[in-house]
């Protein structure tokens, strides 16, 4: 059955990556339309989380910022569909890197690099990162339970050299490396909601909210003596992006435990603040806050 659904998508998903851009964006809006107005897909989640974060806004503009988001979304979405066929020209075009010295510092200081981001703007289209470094460059992702999507997925996100591993595969990935004395880049999305546990999350407030946070990218840092930077990207307008590499510590064990982790997420919600509708609002990301009191 993965087969068959897979067989049945995948000239759709090719037929879309080679659009022109203006239509790539027509359908887009056509697209936004169906899921905004029709499907609804999570309207509830994105419209709780708004609330939640936003208690000072009003209904209307709730509501405006909802829409936004859709009609971002749907970009987002169409433009990872893109990425099948897109020129490396095009793609360098779109995305741009807008402090390049900022990596060929970090080379200079002869270690390895962890690129801290968000679900913020294009996190797809950050594979060009790859055309800034001379590092092997590696993302990590969750693994699709269709295993023909996964490849897809891990082609696409693959395009320009960058090795997609698991987030089970990830520590033991950079151990090796690190053995072999290989200097790497390595991506970490670290925004996602944990699972719930009493003793081993770290709990912090972002929006506002105390909720779990993800802390390994500062631990696996720590330990293996790692730069770590967050990257920052804006969305300029409509298929065009600038990202700007913000280094969070060159030395990490210099810093206090958590201290990264409570930078990454500071940068990541000040970008939210700014222009909440670039923002991934379908996810749960607050869904554990009312068990903050259970934890000491």
């Amino acid at each position: 059955m993965q087969l068959i659904v897979y067989l049945l998508a995948y000239p759709i998903l090719f037929l879309v990556s080679i659009l022109p851009f203006r239509l790539l964006y027509l359908l887009s809006d056509v697209v936004y339309g169906i899921v905004y107005y029709i499907v609804g897909y999570r309207k509830s989640t994105v419209k709780e989380n708004l609330q939640l974060v936003f208690p000072e806004k009003s209904d209307a503009e709730i509501k405006r910022i909802t829409k936004r988001f859709y009609h971002h979304m749907c970009d987002m979405f169409l433009e990872m569909m893109k990425t099948l066929s897109i020129s490396k020209a095009s793609l360098n075009k779109r995305f741009v890197v807008k402090n390049p010295e900022e990596l060929k510092r970090l080379e200079q200081l002869d270690k390895s690099v962890i690129v801290m981001y968000g679900h913020y703007a294009s996190y797809e289209w950050s594979v060009v990162m790859e055309n800034y470094f001379s590092y092997e460059g590696y993302g990590v992702y969750k693994r699709i339970k269709n295993k023909y999507f996964d490849r897809l997925v891990r082609r696409i996100r693959s395009k320009y050299n960058t090795t997609m591993i698991t987030t089970r595969q990830t520590r033991p990935k950079m151990m090796e490396l690190n053995a072999q004395n290989k200097r790497y880049m390595i991506g970490f999305l670290s925004d996602q909601s944990p699972k719930f546990s009493k003793t081993n999350s770290y709990w912090t407030e972002f929006m506002g909210i105390r909720v779990p946070t993800f802390s390994g990218a500062e631990v696996l840092a720590k330990k293996l003596d790692l730069a770590i930077t967050y990257l920052k990207i804006n969305k300029v307008k409509r298929g065009y992006y600038e990202a700007e590499v913000v280094t969070l510590a060159d030395n990490p064990k210099d810093f206090d435990n958590y201290k990264i982790t409570d930078l990454f997420l500071q940068h990541l919600e000040e970008q939210i603040r700014n222009a909440p509708e670039y923002y991934l609002w379908t996810h749960k990301r607050w869904k554990h806050r009312d068990k903050s009191k259970s934890v000491n």
